[in-house]
């Protein structure tokens, strides 16, 4: 079951839908893991996403009968804002101009506020070992910054084609965090998401980079796709890889 509803983002003293996966196993009052979501109308429903294509992870989680909860947080949709709210980090973009970052913000709020309230109202499992951070592009980029900085909370950070571009040098500096043990990052990039073979070096340079800083303190498991460009469609074909190298696919529901 997919419900929606909507929560105060307190940062911005705004309200905003939630999209969340409910399993079946819920009403039978089991608890399960979560996994919290970037862009959540991208997820689960064509008719949502923004380009007419999600991820189909509701169809993924139906057809393995996973007892996992998936808490999409939709983007502001309004100008930069969606940028703004998905990176830690201010930088100039080209299209978009100076984007004034409250990434920051958003992640204090999810985890002080929106972890808290789900916990409250759904049954979940609410140890660090069943909760993870997902999401891709802007959304890649904050589940790096929170798996590395809030890894407390978070066991697991699933960052498919993190946008990260002039953003290096402070991310670089956040993935020295001090992180928990047994904490997983999931870091993905196509090989079609730049046009030159130039670009490719440099994207996969940035990200193993980021994997080597990681990989010290981390598990972490890196893919470079080949024919996969920076797209729902790419990513839905990634969803069964993350689900079972991060352990989730293993979770089991509690009484």
């Amino acid at each position: 079951m997919i419900k929606k509803e909507k929560v105060l983002i307190t940062p911005y003293n705004e309200r905003r839908r939630l999209h969340i996966y409910l399993p079946e196993c819920t009403k039978k009052g089991e608890r399960c893991g979560v996994i919290y979501m970037f862009d959540g109308h991208n997820l689960f429903h064509d008719k949502d996403a923004t380009y007419g294509k999600s991820w189909g992870i509701r169809k993924y989680l139906d057809a393995h009968q996973l007892p996992v909860i998936v808490v999409g947080i939709e983007c502001n949709h309004n100008g930069n804002l969606r940028l703004c709210e998905f990176s830690p980090y201010s930088f100039m973009d080209k299209t978009f101009g100076k984007v004034d970052a409250t990434g920051k913000e958003l992640t204090r709020w999810i985890v002080d506020e929106l972890k808290p309230y789900i916990d409250k109202k759904y049954p979940t499992i609410p140890d660090r070992a069943h909760t993870a951070i997902g999401g891709s592009s802007m959304g890649g980029l904050m589940s790096l910054y929170i798996g590395a900085t809030e890894s407390e909370t978070f066991s697991k950070a699933i960052c498919v084609s993190p946008h990260h571009k002039h953003l290096m040098k402070p991310l670089m500096k956040d993935m020295a965090h001090a992180i928990e043990p047994e904490t997983f990052f999931y870091i993905s990039w196509g090989a079609d998401e730049v046009n030159t073979k130039k670009a490719l070096a440099t994207l996969s340079e940035s990200n193993l980079r980021i994997a080597g800083a990681l990989r010290t303190r981390a598990e972490v498991s890196c893919h470079l796709y080949p024919d996969q460009d920076h797209s729902e469609a790419s990513w839905e074909k990634e969803t069964g890889i993350w689900m079972k190298e991060s352990g989730i696919y293993k979770w089991k529901s509690m009484k």
